[in-house]
């Protein structure tokens, strides 16, 4: 097989949802052997993605999951019942002959089961492990535990995000999961690049409120350096630029029942142009032709806009503005931005894999390309189990009589 840029790697992986397994996904796809253990007395309650909506039509149970699907292709999957000493032995010969051991528990579990990283520095003395958890195995909090939407409460996050005059919005959505896998990625990646360097392993302690509080960074610098806080009488639309100070700038309605279109002006001669398309009226046209009077009436100067936008259909506006070179957009539904839109036919981000159980079925992509090694996403997430025998005897060595010993006594 063609080498890929990962492919050298073996991981361990007892991660899962999306903040961990996410991560792990990302090596998988550039080619790294990602092991995946499952407990098989849990039957696959490790992480809850695993047999939960959303389901392929007439598809529903355990190994149909289409969450757990999307963060773990390319994976292999084994059941380890650590609750055996047998078991606890192939964890070892595994970790053995691994790169790194990853995984997002709550801070302490693998000390619990007699894993923690000095146990695995025992088993390989340059092993990588990187945990990634709420707040991480240092300080006060270390006990507590989080979910995606309570690590953006406390990181800050989610009082970034509401309308003006209103409470917190924050997000339905589980950002910091994601935004977390991302982070662990890098970590994982970049204590590779230290081994590979001196031959070093080390433990990656990540804490996913503290990556989720860097992404505070300009608001804490506006407040550090301005005594301006972020959420304040009066602040601005989050629609609208600060940073620089940009007028308009805005989400504008289109005709149509929930049609948007995105328009910015990023100097006075875009604004000119823009002028001249809507018509403005010759006193507004005098008072905005500086941005410096554009911002101090920008509420009038989005119902200008808005008066003008919602005659049109978003694809009308968008063709007229971009003719003369004013940076403008529709807002695209998802549905549109994976199905309709060429470019991203083209770029292949939504993949089709095969799964054992679902058959074939389409996934999030990588939003990169790399020339010599690229991604390739194939194979759908392992159904629980699914490569116990392969592992078992590939790549630990073991014998089909011992693996048949192991299911007989529950041990896989």
């Amino acid at each position: 097989m063609e080498a890929t840029a990962l492919s050298h790697l073996r991981i361990c992986d007892f991660t899962g949802q999306l903040a961990g397994a996410g991560a792990t996904k990302f090596l998988a796809a550039f080619g790294a052997e990602v092991i995946r253990i499952e407990d098989p007395v849990a039957q696959g309650r490790w992480d809850i993605l695993r047999g939960i909506p959303p389901f392929k039509p007439g598809q529903a149970g355990l190994e149909y999951g289409g969450a757990f699907n999307n963060h773990n292709v390319e994976k292999l999957g084994i059941t380890l019942n650590l609750r055996t000493d047998r078991a606890r032995d192939v964890l070892r010969k595994l970790v053995s002959v691994s790169d790194v051991v990853s995984e997002n528990f709550a801070a302490g579990v693998l000390d619990r089961w007699g894993f923690g990283y000095e146990e695995l520095k025992r088993i390989r003395p340059d092993i990588i492990y990187v945990s990634n958890c709420g707040f991480g195995h240092i300080g006060p909090y270390v006990r507590y535990k989080t979910w995606g939407p309570i690590v953006q409460a406390v990181s800050g996050l989610t009082f970034s995000s509401g309308l003006a005059g209103q409470p917190p919005a924050g997000w339905g959505y589980s950002y910091m999961d994601h935004t977390g896998a991302y982070y662990m990625a890098m970590a994982i990646l970049m204590a590779i690049y230290h081994r590979n360097r001196t031959g070093e392993g080390q433990w990656v302690d990540m804490a996913s409120t503290e990556a989720g509080a860097v992404l505070n960074g300009p608001a804490l610098l506006d407040y550090t350096v301005n005594g301006r806080p972020l959420r304040r009488p009066g602040s601005p639309d989050s629609n609208r630029s600060q940073y620089p100070s940009l007028a308009p700038h805005g989400i504008y309605p289109a005709a149509g029942e929930d049609n948007w279109v995105a328009i910015a002006c990023r100097d006075d001669e875009e604004w000119n142009r823009l002028a001249e398309v809507i018509a403005v009226p010759r006193a507004a046209d005098d008072r905005y032709k500086a941005l410096a009077g554009r911002l101090t009436d920008e509420d009038e100067l989005d119902r200008l806009l808005c008066e003008w936008t919602r005659q049109r259909t978003a694809a009308e506006t968008t063709g007229l503005l971009q003719s003369r070179g004013i940076p403008v957009t529709p807002v695209r539904r998802p549905g549109e931005r994976i199905d309709a839109d060429p470019n991203t036919g083209a770029w292949g981000l939504w993949p089709t894999v095969q799964h054992a159980a679902m058959g074939a079925v389409r996934v999030d992509g990588m939003p990169v390309h790399l020339s010599r090694t690229d991604w390739s996403l194939n194979r759908g997430a392992p159904c629980l189990g699914e490569h116990n025998d392969h592992v078992l005897r590939e790549i630990l060595g073991y014998s089909t009589a011992e693996i048949a010993g192991f299911r007989a006594d529950g041990v896989i």
